[in-house]
Formats: structure tokens, sequence, C-alpha cells
């Protein structure tokens, strides 16, 4: 913590506050100050490397929800790791909780929560911890409900919308309708077969999709849509994220400013 304000303010009051009374009046308000803008960057700001445990824990759980660990859902998290730079011993203690997460009896919420509580109030933080999470979800193809439950659950406690979980979705080129099921804390419950799972899609996505916005919006929506996702979504605003992460975010990036201009040049404005 620093003191700046403290010490600004107890030599004003010692100045103009009648020597050490004065001083020390000052010092306290200034000390109040630090505190306050203390604590309001521990909330803005998320710890460094605060993520690793929780995160590679739910991707373990998400591997394993489904009843089995593929090869190609523990290769998802090898090339994380790798991308992420992990050091030896953040490295191990991923792997620890990858194994964790793949128990039956581990509860996600706990590692949800962690998240949640890391991410804070950084949406533009929640977006990069998603997606790590859909490269898990959709490692083996469409995905089977117990597998899009964890992510909805994590989204929700994110506060990330389904509109918006659909348009990272589509990012990655699947298409899915987040109707059809429950949104609780645990997992989904589709009923009597009600589960459409995402789908590849053959033609791109659907930039409206990406959008978060409806076909039928006008152009004035389409633009305030663009500026704010572009807002969330920029890399330069991810601070203390690895560049893994922030290679993802660039992508996404692209991928919003490209289905802008598919948006721009089918309605024919600038």
């Amino acid at each position: 913590m620093t003191f700046t304000w403290t010490l600004w303010f107890a030599l004003f009051g010692l100045i103009f506050g009648h020597g050490l009374p004065g001083a020390v009046v000052g010092g306290i308000t200034g000390f109040i100050i630090d505190s306050l803008r203390q604590g309001q960057r521990r909330r803005v700001t998320p710890e460094a490397g605060g993520y690793v445990s929780p995160l590679f824990a739910l991707l373990g759980a998400v591997a394993k929800s489904d009843g089995r660990v593929s090869e190609a859902e523990i290769a998802v998290a090898e090339r994380l790791m790798q991308r992420m730079g992990l050091e030896p011993e953040q490295r191990k203690q991923a792997i620890i909780s990858f194994n964790a997460g793949k128990q039956v009896e581990f509860d996600v919420t706990p590692a949800i929560e962690d998240l949640r509580r890391w991410v804070g109030l950084r949406r533009d933080h929640a977006f990069p911890v998603l997606d790590v999470v859909i490269e898990t979800v959709l490692a083996e193809g469409n995905p089977p409900p117990e597998k899009m439950a964890i992510l909805r659950q994590l989204a929700f406690a994110l506060r990330v919308s389904d509109m918006e979980l659909m348009a990272l979705m589509a990012m990655k080129g699947y298409a899915w309708n987040a109707t059809g099921g429950s949104r609780g804390r645990g997992y989904a419950n589709y009923g009597n077969g009600g589960y459409v799972p995402p789908q590849r899609t053959t033609q791109g996505p659907d930039p409206y999709t990406v959008l978060g916005i409806a076909r039928s919006v006008d152009d004035r929506a389409v633009k305030r849509a663009y500026r704010k996702l572009i807002s969330e979504h920029h890399p330069d605003r991810l601070g203390d994220l690895p560049e893994a992460m922030r290679k993802q975010a660039e992508s996404r990036a692209s991928e919003i400013n490209a289905a802008y201009e598919r948006i721009k040049a089918e309605r024919g404005f600038k």
C-alpha cells in the first residue's frame, strides 16, 4: 500500500492546520483516501496468476463431466500450459489442479467462485477465462450437456449472458441456441432429450451472433453493439494476463471487426 495522500494531507495540515494537530488530522484523512484507493485497485486489478489453480481444476472437471477424459482434452490443457508460459512450479500446480478436477467427487462451484473473485469487476478478464474453458468444452466436437452446463454456470458467475456466450461460441465456429435448458447454479436440466448441442458451422460465424444482436436491429444498434464489444475484447485492456490470453483476445477482436465489416457491406453503411 502506498501512502501518497497520507503524506500530502499530513504536510498540508502541518502548514495550514496549526502544527502537529493539523498534521495528525490531515494524515488520518489522507490515510483513509489511500486505503479506499488501495481497496479499489484490489477489486479492479486481478492478482497475477491467481486464476491458474481454479482454472485448470475447472478444465479437469469439464473434461471428466461426460465420464472420461480424452486425449484431445488433455492436449488442450497441455497446450494452454505452454502458451501461458507457466513456471515449473505453476505448471506442477496446474497439473495437480487438473487431476483434482477429474475426480468424481469434485465440486466445480468453489473453483468457479475463485475465478469469479479473481475476475472481480473486470469483464474484459471474464472473456479470456471463458475462452479457455470453451476450448475444452469443444475439444471433441459437439459437446454433451454436462460440459455445457459447467460452461453456463461459469458464464453466469462471471456475469456473461447467454447471448454473449453464443457470440463466443460463434467465434469458435459453432452455432448454439441457448434456449431449451434451465439456468441453475448446477448442471442444466434439459429434460426429455431437449438438449441440442452447439453445431460446427460450415459457412463461417454468423456476424449478427458474433455481435450479439438480432438481424432486425437498426444500423445505430449495430454500431453501438460493435463499439461495446470491441471495447470489452480489446487486448490492450487485459493488463497482466499472459501473452496466450492476449493473443486470444486479439483473435476475438479480429472476429468482431470481421463481423462488423460483413454487416456494413450487407447493409451499405459506413
